[in-house]
């Protein structure tokens, strides 16, 4: 069963409050698009706004959310979200956008960063993600936390049944990598994939916990890990240990049973925590889960995940017609033709050269069972570069 094909674009509460809702909506429909998927949940960043009115460049908070949680869903979580000063100071945005649904015709996704949060992480050390030493990874809330798990699933709840998206986007509901951009990051070791990868993997109480309960020895393997970890960091020059890895994904360390073992349990973990997301979200909301190539980072099973929420979003940022076409096509084969499959693109000047090429990659995830094609990002890119868009759109038609 194909579904009707969606395009959307990124962007955040500020650009829409800065152009006025109707202005922005009309804009997305001369462009071609039939949706906006708006920064409900967010983290830090620096963004340059090339298009802004009030200003280029924005540093919006860490960790806050862009709508107003209901008092009644969080009254005793431990976790708490916290509303980001711009709804205060621009409105609420996500409300203005979904009450607009009926006389704009622009449909309302909710892009929710689920455990990336380095605020979070910071108030409650005891449940984000910590390496086979113990250190913590503050950005990372650990998705086998109880408390985590009730904050991501109140967090699309109060979403779903607040607002009534048409569909909410799930960004990690998962584990996170050791490298990811956080404030001057600095590597005079020079970790190869495979060791930025153990020191990604999370050995914290609640994964030991909930992995024994499961009888998978969770210590073992970070006893394991530990030990590589410690060879790396005493090498005097970097060395390949795993240079199968990150090609055959977790599958290069196969022949490690205990570690292995573990891996494959972590991405129980994640897709469960989908499935309960899914399960309390208010049914009119469809849930998909965000993607990038990296999977075994995030633990992330997407065939699995797919048949735990309503579909995937795979972000395929800077990947030629043939790879986008290969990628989205291996995975509607694995995921089947009732769940919907999107396709992520980017608007980066070193990641597509032009109208054409974004009209080619577009229409390659689309003849290749894509139902759903998001753009990033409406306010990070000139306008000249924005109606690239446009030109897709036409294409696609």
């Amino acid at each position: 069963m194909a579904h009707e094909l969606q395009l959307s674009v990124w962007t955040y509460p500020w650009d829409v409050a800065e152009q006025g809702v109707s202005a922005f909506c009309n804009e997305l429909r001369g462009l071609g698009l039939h949706a906006v998927s708006l920064a409900t949940s967010y983290h830090a960043g620096r963004f340059v706004q090339p298009r802004g009115i009030r200003r280029k460049s924005y540093f919006p908070e860490d960790g806050t959310v862009y709508f107003r949680p209901s008092p009644e869903i969080w009254a005793d979580a431990a976790i708490q979200p916290q509303l980001a000063r711009q709804v205060d100071e621009d409105g609420d945005m996500l409300r203005a956008v979904v009450d607009a649904r009926a006389s704009s015709g622009i449909r309302t996704n909710c892009w929710t960063v689920c455990l990336h949060n380095t605020r979070l992480g910071m108030v409650h050390p005891a449940h984000v993600a910590r390496n086979a030493f113990g250190d913590p990874s503050f950005f990372s809330l650990c998705p086998s936390s109880p408390e985590v798990r009730r904050y991501a699933r109140s967090l699309v709840k109060d979403i779903s049944q607040t607002y009534r998206p048409d569909t909410i986007e799930l960004e990690t509901p998962s584990f996170m990598g050791f490298t990811h951009g956080y404030h001057h990051e600095k590597d005079g070791v020079g970790l190869t994939p495979e060791e930025d990868f153990f020191l990604s993997v999370c050995f914290c109480d609640h994964c030991l916990h909930r992995a024994a309960s499961d009888k998978v020895d969770g210590e073992a393997a970070r006893l394991w890990v530990k030990q590589r970890i410690a060879e790396a960091l005493d090498r005097e020059r970097p060395a390949r240990t795993f240079p199968e890895f990150p090609a055959k994904g977790i599958g290069a360390f196969k022949a490690h049973g205990a570690f292995h073992t573990y891996l494959l349990w972590r991405e129980g973990v994640v897709t469960s925590l989908v499935a309960e997301i899914r399960e309390e979200a208010d049914p009119s909301s469809s849930v998909i889960a965000v993607s990038d190539a990296a999977t075994w980072y995030a633990a992330l099973d997407l065939p699995a995940v797919a048949s735990a929420c309503d579909g995937l979003l795979l972000c395929l940022y800077g990947e030629p017609a043939a790879a986008v076409a290969t990628a989205i096509s291996e995975m509607r084969a694995a995921i089947g033709p009732h769940k919907r499959l999107g396709a992520g693109l980017r608007l980066f000047p070193d990641e597509v050269s032009g109208p054409e090429e974004l009209a080619q990659v577009s229409l390659a995830a689309s003849k290749a069972g894509g139902d759903a094609i998001n753009y990033y990002n409406y306010g990070l890119v000139p306008a000249k570069r924005l109606a690239w868009i446009e030109h897709a759109s036409r294409a696609l038609a």
